[in-house]
Formats: C-alpha cells, structure tokens, sequence
C-alpha cells in the first residue's frame, strides 16, 4: 500500500478549516435543537392544546425525512417561498437545529414522563405551585435522565453536518472532496478525514460522560 504522508501533512491547513467550520454548524445546530427539543418536548408532555398538535406535525414531518431533502429544502425552496436568501452556512446552522430538535423533542417527552407521578403530587402537598414543582422537581430529575441519548443525538448531528456539502458548505466532508479531486490521493485524504470526525466525535462522547458522570443518573 502505497501512503503518502506529505500528502496528508499539506492538506492539513484546508482540512483543520473544514473541522472548525464543522463544529461551528454542530454547536449551533446542537444549542438550536436543544431549545427547540425541549420547549417541543415539554409541549408534547403536557399535552398542551392545539399547539401539542403542531408539534406532533413538526416532529412527524422532520423525522419522516433525510436530513439531505431538508437541506435542500431549506436552501433552495425556502428562498423562493419567503424571498429570504440563506448562506450555506446558515441554511445548514437552521437544518441542523430543526433536525436535532425534532429527536430532542421525543427524548425530552420521555424523560418527563417517565418521572413517577406521586412526586409531582408530592411538591403539591407540601405547598409548592405546578410550575415550582416542574422547575425544581420535575425538571431537574429529568434532565438527568436525558444525559445519555442526548449525547447520542449530538454524535449523531455532528457526523450528520457531513451531508451539507450537497449545499456547498466548506464544511470537512467538502473538503475531503475538494482535496481528493486536487491530488487525486483518496486513500490518505479520506483517512485524514476519518481521522478528524474520529477525534471530534470521542471528544463530544467524553465531554457527555463527564457531565453524567457529574449528574447521578437516577
């Protein structure tokens, strides 16, 4: 097997700027979905009225499909339909954050409700209002129980932002492809980038363990 390290260690610069432009669209798309995720998800929990069913709609439509058409959506179709242009980079900060939010949504739902009923009742009892008992109560125990699938969404939506080079987001997947068509050296390119979404992603796993690590899960 023939490996070129040069070919790797000239590389670098470009592909250093693809990771960092990925971990830009990852934060923003992780911090948009948890927002979304758990203002959905506490909607979808309290069955609130009609907008429960808004959110049913929007988690249904999001994950009933690819992240890919949803970027192309976003980033083609949505401009014609509202006159707003997005920039690559945008469109895929947005997709990101809607995906994510959309699985936030059921992780979040599920942790509320499987907290035990008779706490609730509990904080009732001793005076405290519904939304003391959800703040202090409810929401704390939850939270802790969202820890792992969370980190398994973040994971998720990182390598997921590979998929935004069909928008042409210079993002490490494009320019993987970019670099490979300019050397023609798939082998020690795609290695390369391997290498980096490896890195980022344990570095994400290990930063979730040490927060539940720190959370007792209950």
């Amino acid at each position: 097997m023939d490996f070129r390290w040069e070919v790797v260690w000239i590389a670098m610069p470009q592909m250093i700027q693809g990771a960092q432009m990925t971990m830009q669209i990852t934060l923003l798309g992780i911090g948009g979905g948890l927002v979304i995720g758990t203002l959905c998800g506490l909607i979808m929990a309290f069955r609130i009225p009609v907008i429960n069913w808004l959110v049913f709609v929007y988690v249904s439509v999001i994950r009933g499909t690819p992240i890919v058409v949803q970027a192309m959506f976003i980033y083609f179709a949505l401009p014609l339909a509202i006159d707003v242009t997005l920039s690559g980079f945008a469109a895929a900060s947005l997709c990101l954050a809607l995906n994510a939010g959309a699985y936030i949504t059921e992780i979040v739902r599920g942790a509320v409700l499987s907290i035990d009923k008779g706490l609730t009742d509990a904080g009732l009892a001793l005076g405290l209002s519904y939304p003391q008992v959800i703040a202090s109560i409810v929401g704390p125990l939850a939270f802790r129980r969202t820890i792992p699938p969370l980190g398994n969404q973040f994971i998720i939506s990182l390598k997921d932002s590979a998929l935004f080079l069909v928008i042409g987001v210079a993002e490490l997947a494009q320019r993987g492809e970019q670099l490979t068509a300019q050397t023609g050296r798939a082998l020690e390119i795609w290695t390369a980038v391997a290498v980096f979404y490896l890195i980022m992603t344990f570095t994400l796993a290990m930063i979730m363990r040490l927060i539940e690590r720190r959370m007792t899960i209950l």
